[in-house]
């Protein structure tokens, strides 16, 4: 009807008619103009599905991070405890130590 209606606004005298035929006042197609434009900017607006996510993103990352941190000192701890058993070892079968800037390699 709207469409109908709005292909008459262009001529002279082609709404009055119809609404006559049609048994409707003009408030009737202000009405539902406005309705239809409504109901087009309600449908282009963004949705969103299901409730709003609780959960901090930065938390998850900051998990992540302590997770990987706690497990690096633990391999640091460990690679320590390596080294100081190679220590000793070296020094109880009389091996030299290499200073720290020597060129030497093995």
């Amino acid at each position: 009807m709207i469409k109908t209606a709005d292909a008459a606004k262009g001529s002279s005298g082609g709404v009055g008619p119809l609404l006559r035929r049609e048994r409707l006042f003009s408030s009737h197609l202000t009405t539902w103009r406005k309705e239809r434009q409504a109901s087009l900017l309600q449908a282009l607006a963004p949705k969103t599905r299901g409730p709003k996510s609780k959960r901090d993103p930065q938390a998850g990352e900051l998990q992540t991070l302590r997770q990987e941190n706690q497990r690096l000192t633990e391999s640091l701890r460990r690679a320590e405890i390596v080294i100081d058993v190679q220590k000793k070892v070296g020094a109880l079968l009389g091996w030299p130590l290499p200073t720290v800037g020597s060129e030497e390699t093995r």
